[in-house]
């Protein structure tokens, strides 16, 4: 196979560092999905990886280069998901209209600056330009790159795994968790801020379609096929790491772009898991017994 000749040939130490950090993006990805899923952040990716905009117009306006301006899009990132978080919640704005707020904002804000930056003062002295903090590629993920991306998982999860009771309570019924004692806002702003992080590590590293796709789909299909939520946060996991691992394979194979073909492996498990849920609930009520007709 194309692949196995790849990851074992002369151009192994350029694809390795990629694969090892899409490994680490699917599992926090998937740990994610399963609190945005029900709670209705499906264009959580989207709207913060495009506000991210704004701290790039930052960036440009304060003339730094790549590694310091990553870092000030990241600041930025956070904070438009405690923005989120501000706008939403009980009596506000949904989370929807929030993010698209923050989105048109954010976006305006960067235009602005980099025009400013641009008449004013010249070219951003940004190295690659600011497309290179924006989107990225896999097969383009350097060496040091894979550690950023184990660190921001290990953070992302062990967080998660703190908080993870109150966070699914909260996920799947807030006026309970409300009731019981559960800090509502507080359990918004950390899923936001764990949210943000991963998104501006990941888009930087994958793109930002492939870490839309993980924050959503591995959730999604999981829930066709449990309703468990055990089941469904390990089901969760095992499909980004399938379709991140299938769509990289796939990729080798054709040479077809490495992100396209993740979500479209990502996609297809879901497919799957959608008519075998489709197959099951012909011959089986909500309890797991057939139907007698």
């Amino acid at each position: 196979m194309r692949a196995i000749d790849l990851l074992t040939g002369p151009s192994a130490p350029d694809l390795w560092p990629g694969v090892i950090a899409a490994v680490a993006i699917a599992l926090q990805c998937a740990a994610l999905s399963v609190l945005i899923v029900p709670k209705k952040l499906a264009f959580l990716g989207q709207g913060i990886s495009h506000a991210a905009f704004g701290g790039v117009g930052i960036a440009a306006i304060l003339g730094v280069s790549a590694g310091p301006g990553f870092v000030i899009v990241a600041a930025f990132c956070v904070l438009a998901a405690i923005g989120v978080g501000a706008l939403s919640g009980r009596n506000k704005l949904s989370y929807d209209s929030a993010i698209a707020t923050l989105l048109v904002g954010s976006m305006a804000l960067g235009a602005i600056l980099l025009h400013i930056r641009l008449t004013n003062y010249g070219p951003t002295p940004m190295t690659g330009g600011w497309e290179s903090l924006l989107f990225g590629s896999v097969r383009m993920v350097k060496p040091m790159d894979a550690p950023l991306a184990w660190t921001a998982a290990a953070f992302t999860l062990g967080v998660l795994f703190w908080r993870w009771r109150p966070m699914l309570f909260w996920a799947y019924d807030e006026p309970a968790a409300e009731t019981f004692g559960v800090s509502t806002g507080l359990m918004r702003i950390t899923l936001l801020t764990l949210a943000a992080i991963t998104i501006v590590v990941s888009m930087k590293l994958v793109g930002v379609v492939l870490v839309t796709a993980l924050l959503v789909l591995p959730a999604a299909t999981a829930m066709k096929l449990s309703k468990r939520l055990g089941a469904v946060t390990v089901l969760a996991a095992a499909i980004a790491e399938v379709g991140v691992v299938g769509g990289l394979a796939l990729s080798f194979e054709t040479d077809w772009p490495a992100g396209p073909c993740m979500v479209l492996a990502l996609l297809a498990l879901l497919a799957v898991a959608w008519a075998t849920g489709s197959v099951k609930n012909r011959f089986l009520d909500g309890t797991g017994r057939k139907f007698l007709p």
